[in-house]
């Protein structure tokens, strides 16, 4: 009996080991979805715009979930109870239809099903690496500069004084000889040092060096706009919509992925959501009558690289794996969007220099990283595939 039941789970198993894997393939898929889709006003375990979705298939059935995420609108309408009561109870914000397919909202609930628990970090920079793209804190320096420098004016002034007290010591005594008489009497003649050619070489000197190097770090900023923070037509908080309501950057910049360019977002994005999302702001009144004008909301570039430079969102962010942070930093904390890196060509270096090549699961890269493991232990970094090579920026 022991071994027949040993025989049906092992068969049980084995059969439903591709029932597995498609449902795992089939929850992958809904993630990409829901990513694209539901991110913006949806979280798994906390209310955003809409509910959270954790155990959505527990509160509602299959075929219920289907029919609302197709069309909500008109089941609110027909007047089911279910839907009328999450409608009620989101201040009656009408979530958009999606044109799914049956595999795609099968995919959907499989991934509500089976997403894993979202994990609180402490802060974005810690697994963006964006610390790594954040201007040195030099504080520690100054300060150490600062007390050396206070501690040898200290000595200057404690060898001045003795060197008084000594003198007076010695003109005190009656039995100094000529030379020692001269030593002690001997006063420094303050117009004969200024008028000498050794302190006017010096101080020329200093003048000259304090000039150049003012000069020498004015031309090195040109161009460098680290910090710049212009006031916008309509004040629009990263804040609130990226870090509150954790609405994905390439949703508004729907170029990060596909081109050179991330894109400002249109106004038709804004609308996405605030048809629905209506408030008495002033800012939105901003909005509207950009919309009903039918003219573009004309918002203030933060970061432009010059002409001569080349740059690549989609290459980063969809190849390279890099995330906003890492170039923008916590943008999801900013009230104000500032330009947060240098974006200096020395700084994009540094980063090629140190960036590893994402090479997992891109077989583009597979004989590169043969070839680089016959000569290094170090992992590929960009600078080995030609990261440092002038034509990749300029040409």
């Amino acid at each position: 009996m022991a071994l027949k039941s040993i025989v049906a789970v092992i068969f049980f198993a084995v059969f439903s080991l591709p029932l597995v894997a498609q449902d795992a393939a089939l929850a992958e898929k809904g993630k990409a979805l829901f990513d694209a889709n539901c991110k913006q006003c949806h979280a798994m375990d906390e209310g955003v715009v809409g509910p959270a979705l954790r155990d959505a298939n527990k509160r509602h059935s299959n075929d219920w979930l289907k029919k609302w995420i197709k069309n909500s609108s008109s089941m609110v309408a027909a007047g089911d109870k279910e839907a009328v009561a999450v409608y009620n109870q989101y201040a009656k914000q009408a979530m958009p239809s999606f044109a799914f397919s049956e595999d795609e909202l099968g995919g959907v609930i499989e991934y509500i099903k089976t997403a894993p628990k979202e994990e609180k970090k402490a802060a974005a920079t810690a697994s963006t690496g964006a610390d790594a793209a954040a201007p040195q804190d030099n504080t520690f320096v100054n300060a150490l500069l600062i007390t050396f420098s206070i501690i040898l004016l200290l000595i200057l002034i404690v060898l001045v004084v003795v060197i008084n007290v000594l003198r007076k010591v010695l003109g005190q005594r009656a039995d100094l000889t000529e030379e020692e008489k001269y030593l002690a009497d001997q006063k420094i003649d303050v117009s004969a040092v200024v008028t000498s050619r050794a302190f006017k070489f010096i101080v020329g000197f200093l003048f000259v060096s304090f000039i150049g190097k003012a000069a020498l770090d004015g031309a090195m900023d040109l161009g460098m706009q680290q910090g710049y923070a212009p006031k916008q037509p309509i004040p629009f908080s990263h804040k609130i919509h990226a870090g509150k309501y954790k609405i994905d950057c390439a949703y508004c910049h729907t170029g990060v992925y596909k081109g050179k360019s991330a894109n400002i977002p249109s106004s038709n994005i804004c609308m996405n959501c605030h048809n629905s999302i209506k408030t008495d702001s002033p800012n939105l009144k901003n909005l509207y009558e950009a919309v009903n004008s039918g003219k573009p909301v004309e918002w203030v570039r933060v970061h432009n690289l010059p002409d001569l430079a080349y740059f690549n969102h989609s290459q980063h962010v969809k190849v390279g794996g890099l995330q906003c942070q890492q170039c923008h930093g916590p943008i999801e904390e900013m009230e104000v969007v500032e330009q947060y890196s240098p974006l200096t060509m020395g700084w994009c270096i540094n980063c090629h220099r140190e960036t590893p090549v994402n090479t997992e699961g891109n077989h583009y890269y597979d004989k590169l990283v043969v070839l680089h493991k016959q000569n290094s232990k170090e992992p590929l970094k960009v600078k080995d595939i030609g990261g440092l090579e002038c034509s990749k920026c300029h040409y």
